[in-house]
């Protein structure tokens, strides 16, 4: 692993193109908050998979185990804006929380489960 630098990178570009989503569908084509951040989740993660693979930490890995994460975090995702939707929260706050939440998981998980005893 290059060190908890490479991860931190990682994990801002993913806030960032997961909020982008996040406020473009609920913004622009009005969806749900709930069906948007499960939508930027999905499309945030997929970056953060490949590019920790491939640059932080050298490796291959699992794509079942990949994908038990996405649905976990997913479920997740979609339950907090199911939580927002039903209490008329504002978005900021729903990708805010979530963004939190995602982050020290997908670290745990990325670090500890998926690419365990994988170092360059």
């Amino acid at each position: 692993m290059k060190g908890v630098s490479a991860l931190m990178v990682t994990g801002i570009a993913d806030g960032l193109i997961h909020w982008q989503i996040f406020f473009i569908l609920c913004s622009a084509l009005e969806l749900t908050q709930a069906a948007s951040n499960f939508a930027g989740f999905c499309v945030a993660a997929a970056f953060s998979f490949y590019v920790n693979m491939l640059y932080t930490f050298d490796s291959r890995t699992s794509v079942g185990v990949y994908l038990l994460f996405i649905g976990v975090m997913g479920a997740f995702s979609f339950a907090v804006g199911t939580f927002a939707d039903a209490r008329n929260l504002p978005g900021l706050l729903t990708v805010g929380v979530f963004t939190l939440v995602h982050l020290l998981a997908g670290y745990c998980f990325f670090r500890f489960v998926l690419f365990r005893g994988h170092q360059s």
